[in-house]
């Protein structure tokens, strides 16, 4: 894996019949520490990433296309980002496999959480393990 990885939050939806899944990332300057989650950095990633899903609602009702894991953060190496994420991005758009493109993210990267949070309670990273 590349010294600093990039840092990815993206929404599994559907609107209007289809899928999407927009992203929002940011170059972390270092590796997260193992066992780690994303942190504030994550938490800033995917208030953006919100705020863009948000915006799209007027072009129609949105829908979690992933359920529990629509919402995800994953840490990958900077290659990925020509080759490997766009590709992997084209086959859940074209399929809906979600099993299958939890599995790509987590072989593609260093780190895998779905956002989760409790009523009243602050957003957690839950660790999606293979």
């Amino acid at each position: 894996m590349a010294d600093a990885p990039y840092l990815i939050a993206l929404a599994l939806l559907e609107q209007n019949g289809e899928r999407a899944m927009p992203l929002q990332g940011k170059s972390l300057r270092e590796p997260l520490e193992r066992d780690a989650d994303p942190g504030e950095v994550g938490r800033m990633q995917a208030l953006e990433l919100l705020t863009r899903v948000w915006q799209r609602s007027d072009q129609g009702a949105l829908q979690r296309a992933g359920g529990d894991h629509s919402l995800l953060v994953v840490a990958v190496p900077i290659e990925a980002l020509q080759e490997a994420l766009p590709a992997l991005k084209a086959r859940w758009l074209n399929s809906g496999d979600t099993p299958a493109l939890l599995q790509e993210l987590r072989s593609l990267g260093s780190g895998l959480w779905s956002l989760q949070q409790e009523p009243r309670q602050p957003l957690v990273f839950k660790p999606l393990l293979g």
